[in-house]
């Protein structure tokens, strides 16, 4: 009764932005009454996309966990992801508005408002994007919680991801050098296998090696330079949480220069933070636009020797500024030597959702465009130093 009084009234008007507010108003479940009676204009990309934020928090499914628990859509990642979309796409006191409905409506209250909760909570990557995310509503009672929280995830990163990734840097700087002196991140592998297959035992089924190889240890001065430029808009927190850790883990090398840079419609310099990952990470503003051309331009004054130079991009490509001044800076930087590559994401979380068309576009210009999985860092890291094929992992794009 409701909807058919407001669609009458709204029926004579001719101003299709009022019948579209209207529309993101009264919500999906009106589209096909207010299309029969007014013929409802089709919403734009932008309108789908605030469309869906919307529903996410007052759509028929949001449900009311607001009892007891924290709900078990807390840690989803298509909230995380709609959550960060709401700086691209609302004012600041609309979007204030909606997160408190979000942490009312979603079961994220407790999650946010009583420390012990996220004491007995597992490290989740999802859960540490929201909370990065939400981290200016998080009360002060709980903010020393939530920031051991986020140190958790670190930790468990670093312990995953360290050793290889120093390994993969030491042989990819270092490779032809070898040292006496033993160094469990810095062993050979390779080497050390080919050189001892003649001491297979065939009752153990395994090698026992006679003699380890290691690599000579990294210079002391920085020989190489990677740069990691970090979307922060919205759906990319799982991948700026991993290639921020990623990047203090490099930036605590002398072997390398590093340089961490994270934007959305603005670009931060992170790179002064990298000795501390839990403070870098809080200096990442989860959510909001995209204008990765700017961030290339910035990063285009960090480089000194493109030859030496490893550049991942880590975005979804989804570009809210000029593309086609975007595409022409990335094309005159891998003509320059700088080896470029852009990660569409660094996640668990299956296919993940980016421009294709874009992509397409510098993948002509024999930049790799892929997705990978956290745990392929290290051997990504070590084939990009020696400028090696990447197509094993472009092959599962």
């Amino acid at each position: 009764m409701i909807w058919t009084t407001l669609i009458l009234v709204i029926y004579d008007m001719d101003n299709k932005d009022i019948l579209k507010r209207w529309r993101l108003i009264l919500g999906r479940d009106a589209e096909k009454t207010m299309n029969n009676m007014c013929g409802m204009p089709a919403l734009s990309a932008e309108e789908l996309l605030m469309d869906s934020a919307l529903s996410q928090i007052y759509g028929n499914n949001s449900g009311n966990n607001s009892g007891k628990g924290a709900g078990s859509g807390m840690s989803s990642p298509q909230l995380t992801r709609w959550l960060g979309d709401l700086r691209s796409l609302f004012a600041p006191m609309e979007i204030k508005i909606i997160q408190n409905d979000a942490i009312q409506r979603k079961g994220l209250k407790q999650l946010l408002f009583e420390p012990e909760m996220l004491d007995g909570l597992e490290p989740d990557i999802s859960t540490a994007s929201l909370l990065l995310m939400l981290k200016d509503q998080i009360p002060q009672k709980a903010k020393d919680n939530a920031r051991e929280y986020i140190a958790r995830i670190v930790e468990d990163i670093n312990k995953r991801l360290s050793d290889d990734l120093k390994r993969s840097v030491t042989s990819a700087i270092n490779r032809r050098e070898h040292s006496p002196i033993p160094s469990a991140p810095a062993l050979d592998y390779k080497l050390t296998v080919r050189r001892n297959l003649k001491n297979y035992n065939p009752e153990l089924k395994m090698i026992l090696p006679e003699k380890f190889y290691f690599f000579e240890r990294a210079s002391k001065s920085a020989s190489r330079t990677v740069i990691l430029d970090i979307d922060q808009s919205g759906s990319m927190g799982e991948s700026a949480i991993y290639s921020s850790v990623m990047g203090c883990i490099l930036a605590s090398m002398n072997s390398l220069k590093t340089h961490i840079i994270a934007f959305d419609t603005a670009v931060t310099d992170l790179t002064e933070l990298c000795s501390d990952p839990v403070e870098l990470l809080y200096g990442i503003q989860l959510g909001g636009g995209t204008d990765i051309n700017k961030s290339v331009a910035y990063c285009e004054e960090l480089i000194t020797e493109p030859e030496k130079t490893t550049m991942f991009i880590i975005t979804d490509l989804y570009e809210g500024g000029n593309e086609a001044s975007l595409v022409r800076r990335i094309e005159n930087l891998k003509e320059s030597g700088v080896n470029i590559i852009v990660l569409l994401a660094i996640s668990d979380s299956g296919k993940p959702c980016f421009d294709s068309r874009l992509a397409d576009k510098i993948s002509g210009f024999d930049i790799p465009c892929f997705a990978c999985p956290p745990e392929r860092l290290p051997e990504l890291l070590e084939l990009a130093l020696k400028k090696r094929s990447l197509q094993g992992f472009m092959s599962e794009k």
